[in-house]
């Protein structure tokens, strides 16, 4: 029940102009911020140990600015679950589009994309200029978790697989020229990791990249969605494919994504997804990070 009627209050957010949506996108940050207090210490712990010469108040505002691009990106999620196509399309503007269909006529195509806080309008905004494979996460709320798979495919037709899902159905479908929409930076555990530094922190990465790209030999093209400065909305940005990847080293081709996503991050520190516990797996032997 509870999860209907908060879905309802974001279905009323998608009527909002864009003025109204950010300051609706504010008070929810604000909102966050002061009540999800685990997530919020959570934020600042990954913020305090990426920038230890960072002062405590320079953290503490970082922190308040990050709840604020999060709940900017929520309430702006209202479009792309139910905004019309040409309200999403002004929303996020796409650059680049070029360097996706130079690569995509030559072979499969990864779409490597680093978890900013809009990476939900990111995906559904990509579907509606091509289907692509799909890697979720079931949601524990049943509600939740069909409507997330129903409002992801509203303009096309992905071909979802869950992460519980084999590869091989993946890297099948990847051979088949239907492109990979693949989050490099999550925690998903021991289990096809390496330990490489993320802002110097010692952080269990996903080998999935390079090990797909050279089973598919795929050529990996780069996308960030990041706020407009200065304008609402976002610019969504297909970057060069990359060349000689993967490489004959694994290790080398995992830290080349996370040092990808520091220089990505950088230039926009409170729109990255702190909120998600990035070293929550640790090498044996160290104690619990969070």
């Amino acid at each position: 029940m509870i999860t209907r009627l908060l879905l309802f209050v974001f279905w009323l957010m998608h009527f909002f102009p864009p003025a109204l949506l950010s300051i609706t996108g504010k008070l929810l940050g604000f909102t966050l911020r002061n009540l999800a207090l685990e997530r919020k210490r959570v934020v600042q712990k990954n913020l305090s140990a990426c920038f230890p010469d960072l002062p405590k108040k320079a953290i503490d505002r970082l922190v308040s600015k990050h709840f604020c691009s999060l709940g900017y990106a929520l309430a702006n999620t209202s479009i792309a679950w139910w905004g019309s196509r040409k309200k999403l399309s002004e929303l996020a503007e796409i650059e680049g589009w070029e360097n996706f269909e130079k690569a995509d006529e030559n072979s499969p195509v990864i779409v490597l994309a680093p978890h900013f806080v809009a990476v939900e309008i990111l995906g559904i905004r990509i579907s509606m200029k091509k289907d692509a494979v799909v890697i979720y996460s079931h949601q524990k709320n049943k509600v939740f978790d069909e409507f997330l798979r129903k409002k992801r495919g509203r303009f096309s037709q992905p071909k979802l697989f869950s992460r519980q899902d084999s590869m091989k159905g993946v890297i099948r479908t990847l051979k088949a020229r239907v492109p990979l929409f693949l989050l490099p930076d999550m925690d998903f555990g021991p289990q096809d990791s390496i330990f490489v530094p993320f802002f110097g922190v010692n952080c269990a990465t996903t080998t999935a990249p390079p090990r797909i790209a050279n089973i598919a030999k795929a050529t990996v093209v780069p996308v960030v969605i990041k706020k407009k400065e200065g304008e609402f909305g976002y610019r969504v940005t297909f970057l060069p494919a990359w060349k000689k990847f993967p490489s004959d080293n694994i290790r080398s081709d995992v830290e080349r994504i996370n040092r990808f996503v520091e220089e990505q991050v950088e230039g926009s520190l409170d729109e990255y997804y702190w909120v998600h516990k990035r070293f929550k797996t640790r090498p044996d032997g160290e104690p619990p990070f969070y």
